[in-house]
């Protein structure tokens, strides 16, 4: 009798261990489907804008070194808002740019304003190089894309044990002066950023061709016809990267590190 009893409470009890351990996987399972589960805010990343829209009652007027951009015109619009979406975060999906641009631009923004630069010349390099010190298939190198013979009239040293191309300082100083040097043929900072681009006996030859000197209704190649849109794009993404889908976690600190650099 007593052996028919134990032998009752050993099944009880057993059963009783069993449905514990039940329970306990299955609130495990529960709860492990729950972290799993996380989706994406679609909402979120929908709302991030294609399109800059331009309002013409906006008090921010759309410029380039203080000279207009005449977003007035159809033509230039359409332009301005293709380099505004190529450069988005949903087409670039990176804010690599906005990080050199925090490392960089305290360095570049002083010597630009010591040689009378407008600051809107520091996308320059955004443009040329993405900030990097990559060499193109032509053989222009560094943040600004000297060519070696063109680093050399401006007063980089480029040779096979040194490449001053690559020193952001030097390199910045050398752009001064060139950039200096376009304005005074041309009066223009837009056209300037063109003749960067461009070369001056080419743009030379556009201006008569178009018989005008405004960079927005002149027909160019390609690649210069979209430069300064390029330009524009960059000051508005890095200015308000909010508006484009990039988070604005760039204070603008100038580190003593970072200026002594190079």
């Amino acid at each position: 009798m007593i052996k028919k009893h134990l032998i009752t409470c050993s099944v009880i009890l057993v059963l009783f261990i069993v449905s514990q351990l039940f329970i306990c996987s299955t609130n495990f399972k529960r709860k492990a489907v729950s972290v799993t589960t996380t989706t994406v805010d679609e909402k979120a990343v929908n709302s991030i804008p294609l399109f800059i829209r331009y309002n013409k009652d906006a008090n921010d007027e759309i410029n380039f070194a203080d000279e207009s951009t005449p977003v007035n015109n159809t033509g230039v619009t359409r332009k301005l808002n293709r380099s505004i979406r190529a450069n988005s975060y949903r087409n670039i999906g990176s804010d690599v740019l906005h990080k050199k641009a925090k490392m960089l631009f305290p360095i570049i923004e002083p010597i630009l304003k010591i040689y009378g630069i407008p600051e809107d010349f520091k996308y320059i390099p955004l443009v040329e190089s993405g900030l990097s010190s990559g060499t193109s298939v032509k053989g222009a190198r560094g943040l600004w894309q000297f060519m070696p013979g063109t680093a050399r009239t401006y007063g980089l040293k480029v040779n096979k044990n040194v490449d001053e191309r690559l020193n952001v300082r030097k390199s910045t100083i050398a752009a001064c002066i060139y950039l200096r040097e376009l304005f005074g043929e041309y009066n223009n900072w837009t056209l300037t950023a063109a003749a960067y681009n461009l070369g001056t006996i080419k743009l030379n030859r556009a201006i008569r061709q178009n018989k005008k000197r405004n960079y927005y209704f002149m027909h160019l190649n390609a690649e210069t016809g979209s430069y300064v849109y390029k330009l524009l794009a960059m000051k508005a993404i890095i200015n308000k990267p909010d508006n484009y889908g990039y988070k604005n976690n760039y204070a603008w600190i100038n580190r003593p590190d970072l200026l002594a650099a190079n």
